[in-house]
């Protein structure tokens, strides 16, 4: 006999994970101890990240994809890839047959939005229906819906990060946290399978590819490296299958519902390859048979492109592929055969498949939430400890465009750091603060974040202001920027929230420069450190010249002038070695007039004065020495004024 599920209405609300994919999403919940996802009445646990805006309302998953062929600009697909992009970024107007809203129209210029019949829609709006489409189907199933948490991939930038919480809040839901994708594959793998042992998680999903390398031991979840691309996954395979059918079926020029049409075809193929030979399609009158092998060639370039991040992320861990405990295959795009194939060639190990693929996102989510929220898992005994990275460096840009890093790459979250920085000029009333993210070494290589300019310090000589910047990442890899002139209490924060996406490849070409460009970078910033620490010795010994002619001797001057017209050509040069050689050359011709210098100021300073007063002033000075000190040891690349926060 049927029974009836009954909900009590006083029921504590129940947390729960949403994987907001870029093909399909789930939701998930914890069931007596165990997670579990949500099914819809068709007994179907995947909704497709579809929207439609019709004039008379909104549909969202299966009924929005059937409206695609015959609607194609009002029916958003893949929506996950136009998060935190700019609608003046290139990429986007490859992603998809849409109408986009122009710069008049858009509620905000730098950042993309579709335009669908008299309306304008971001992708955060989007992304918002689905999430309300997950938050009642899991109302449906389990009576009173708590706070979520949110998956997203390892490698989405602050701008993504932000447009993803946001959408959440548009859906009504409680964010919780947002879970890197691979971590929360890891952490329902380690609960179901109760594993120790280093893991490689390789997620590939329909738009993006996430390869991250944990260790997971008792419990704890330690990211120790991560990577991937914002903009690969299964949406290219299909693209390159769909240009293959329109040319089998001699369609030069298609429209944007023939386009629809056989992106659609070429999804089914795909799908069929995984467990047939061969496959047929049908375009209109057109029809066709793929073979997997036919297939294989023309997904191929986007398989390899895969090799190239899970490498780097091997060496980032400091892991031979032989040591890996087991690799773990995220994401639908990991059922094509030659995924599969590739993963298991290029780490010499078959990968685990025991949980679905499209499901262990959404389980893991389902768990970090329950845990969160205060629940226990009753297998799991014990809490569980997450501990993501960062997966590009941040920092500031400083004198002659050095991007110093505050934030290491791989650094552990959440996190904190600060930097002790001094003035460069005297007088100098404000400091512009320059944030920005990347490998290399010239600020003007990495991807800028944010501005922000801290005013009303009072004139000082240069060296004496002190400017003190604090990093904090957050739980969900949110950036927080605080600076303080210490000697006046004057600050100021930002909240990094940059208006654009990174653009293809982007976040995977910052890492690819900074290794090909390694020992060209590292010349760059020895030049414009030198550049730097030339001009500060020359503007010292101007000022000297001035103030302290009189205790000039004779014929010493002219000296002097032509060690600083050799320091200036050396300048204009691109040897750095040759700026320290003609910089340490200037210092030695001016010693004994910076010693006369000196003698002159402390016989001026201590006249009149007694001792005790004296000693007071000297025990003071070395203080502020030494806190120079420590900075230009910073810029020279020594000891580094940093400490967690």
């Amino acid at each position: 006999m049927p029974l009836f599920e009954i909900f009590d209405p006083k029921a504590k609300p129940r947390p729960i994970g949403i994987d907001l994919g870029t093909t399909n999403s789930l939701v998930a919940y914890v069931k007596q101890g165990r997670p579990t996802v949500v099914t819809d009445c068709n007994s179907g646990a995947l909704v497709p990240s579809v929207v439609f805006f019709g004039e008379q309302g909104t549909l969202v998953g299966e009924l929005a994809r059937r409206q695609a062929p015959e609607h194609p600009r009002e029916t958003i697909v893949s929506v996950k890839r136009f998060m935190g992009r700019g609608a003046d970024d290139a990429e986007t107007r490859r992603l998809g047959p849409y109408e986009f809203a122009g710069p008049d129209e858009a509620p905000n210029r730098r950042v993309v939005s579709f335009k669908v019949h008299q309306r304008t829609v971001t992708p955060v709006e989007v992304s918002a229906e689905i999430l309300k489409q997950l938050r009642d189907n899991a109302r449906d199933e389990i009576g009173s819906v708590g706070p979520a948490v949110i998956t997203v991939p390892a490698y989405f930038d602050d701008a993504q990060r932000e447009a993803t919480k946001y959408a959440g809040k548009l859906a009504g839901l409680e964010v919780l946290r947002l879970l890197n994708e691979p971590t929360a594959a890891a952490l329902a793998y380690g609960l179901d399978q109760k594993q120790n042992g280093t893991f490689l998680v390789f997620d590939l999903g329909g738009g993006t590819f996430d390869v991250t390398v944990l260790k997971l031991e008792d419990g704890v979840f330690q990211v120790k490296s991560t990577g991937g691309d914002s903009a690969l996954g299964g949406d290219d395979m299909d693209r390159a299958l769909a240009e293959k059918i329109l040319s089998d079926a001699h369609i030069e020029r298609a429209s944007p519902e023939l386009v629809r049409r056989a992106l659609d075809a070429a999804r089914a193929v795909k799908h069929a390859l995984t467990d047939v030979a061969v496959a047929g399609w049908e375009l209109g009158d057109a029809k066709g048979e793929i073979t997997r092998e036919q297939f294989d060639v023309l997904v191929k370039p986007t398989v390899d492109r895969t090799i190239g991040p899970v490498r780097r992320a091997l060496r980032d861990a400091g892991v031979d592929a032989q040591e890996l405990d087991g690799v773990i295959l995220v994401g639908g795009a990991t059922r094509t055969p030659i995924v599969r194939q590739t993963v298991e060639r290029v780490l010499g190990k078959e990968p685990l498949a025991d949980i679905d693929p499209d499901q262990v996102v959404a389980l893991g989510a389902a768990v970090q939430a329950d845990l969160l929220a205060g629940e226990q898992l009753a297998e799991a005994g014990e809490d569980v400890l997450l501990l993501d990275v960062v997966p590009l460096s941040l920092g500031i840009e400083t004198m002659g465009g050095i991007a110093d890093k505050i934030i290491p790459r791989n650094t552990t979250i959440p996190t904190g750091a600060r930097a002790t920085f001094t003035t460069y000029a005297d007088n100098q009333t404000g400091f512009e603060i320059h944030v920005v993210q990347g490998e290399r070494e010239l600020a003007s290589d990495c991807r800028s974040l944010a501005r922000f300019t801290l005013r009303g310090i009072p004139p000082m000589p240069a060296g004496m202001a002190r400017l003190e910047v604090t990093f904090k990442v957050d739980a969900d890899g949110l950036l927080r920027v605080h600076a303080i002139e210490t000697t006046t209490g004057k600050e100021q924060s930002v909240d990094v929230q940059p208006t654009y996406g990174l653009t293809e490849d982007e976040m995977e070409q910052m890492l690819l420069d900074a290794l090909d460009h390694g020992e060209e970078d590292l010349l760059k910033r020895r030049l414009a450190e030198g550049r730097v620490e030339a001009e500060r010795v020359i503007l010292a010994t101007e000022k000297g010249l001035r103030d302290g002619k009189a205790l000039l001797e004779t014929g010493e001057e002219p000296q002097i002038r032509a060690a600083i017209d050799a320091l200036h050509a050396a300048t204009r040069n691109a040897d750095p070695d040759a700026i320290r050689v003609a910089t340490e050359a200037l210092d030695k011709v001016t010693g004994p007039f910076a010693e006369r210098r000196m003698n002159d100021a402390i016989a001026r300073a201590i006249a009149g004065r007694n001792v005790e007063d004296v000693d007071h002033e000297v025990a003071a000075a070395k203080g502020v020495d030494a806190h120079v000190e420590e900075h230009e040891q910073r810029r020279r690349g020594g000891p580094e004024e940093k400490g967690s926060s």
